[in-house]
């Protein structure tokens, strides 16, 4: 379950790829063949992918119970393939952040 809250101390992943239009549902399709494998690893919280209305962006949001289990699995061969893919598809700018604040609508 997606957790944003500055109250866990959860490593959130934001992972945004550029991508041309014409592949945007390839790329989708195969960053959600990934996160089939990669959500069995250890520490693996979420993950929520996002493509852009323009066809030009995809975006992965994923949260892991600590950089180390991240790494870990970064180090595993199983989605090592599909990463390649990815890498070879888009345009990859991957960031690792923290929630500062969370805001909502008053009551």
């Amino acid at each position: 379950m997606i957790t944003i809250s500055k109250h866990e101390r959860l490593v959130t992943l934001i992972n945004v790829f550029t991508v041309e239009p014409g592949r945007q549902q390839e790329l989708v399709d195969l960053l959600a063949h990934a996160t089939q494998i990669v959500r069995l690893e250890p520490g693996f919280v979420s993950a929520s992918l996002h493509r852009s209305i323009d066809g030009n962006k995809v975006t992965m949001y994923a949260q892991w119970r600590s950089i180390e289990a991240y790494q870990a699995m970064r180090e595993n061969p199983a989605p090592l393939t599909y990463f390649q893919q990815a890498v070879a598809l888009a345009k990859f700018e991957p960031g690792i952040y923290e929630v500062v604040e969370t805001y909502s609508p008053p009551r």
